[in-house]
């Protein structure tokens, strides 16, 4: 007999009461499967591919690998909560926008989990180099293209804040 408890997570700005619980379980499996947030994708269940990527406390951790209980207390951020709603933002951030306009969208799987890293980068560092963008993104496995595209997203990005704020 597995152990369950219940518990309540902070996703998105909002309260989420997660009921019996199995205690092994993952934030990743709890987002998705619990709570209806099918955003972060569950592929390599290692912390290897980035496509499971969420925000706690606003640090980039992959859900796969965080044991959903342990994230009571704290802020959770799913690519669904950067425009504000869980399942019906009411628009695109720049950076999604970006993806659209500069070809950085393939097959939408690892695109969350990028999308959130591309977020997390630029309140770091609003004009990174080639370098901490590659960097930045070099725990998100992409499958379909060379990243090229992405990376431009992220310039185009970088430079339109960067204009917005002249």
């Amino acid at each position: 007999m597995t152990a369950t408890v219940s518990y309540t997570l902070r996703v998105n700005g909002r309260e989420h009461a997660v009921a019996e619980g199995r205690l092994g379980e993952s934030l990743l499996h709890v987002l998705r499967e619990r709570l209806g947030l099918p955003a972060a994708k569950n592929a390599c269940e290692q912390g290897e591919c980035g496509s499971c990527s969420v925000l706690v406390d606003g640090v980039l951790v992959c859900a796969c690998l965080v044991l959903a209980a342990s994230a009571t207390g704290r802020d959770v951020r799913t690519v669904e909560g950067l425009t504000g709603g869980d399942a019906a933002p009411a628009g695109l951030t720049d950076v999604q926008q970006a993806f659209l306009d500069e070809g950085g969208v393939q097959c939408g799987f690892c695109t969350p989990g990028l999308v959130l890293a591309v977020h997390d980068l630029l309140e770091r560092s609003p004009t990174p180099s080639d370098l901490e963008v590659r960097e930045a993104l070099s725990g998100n496995l992409c499958r379909c293209t060379g990243y090229g595209r992405i990376l431009a997203a992220v310039h185009a990005v970088a430079s339109r804040r960067r204009e917005a704020r002249a």
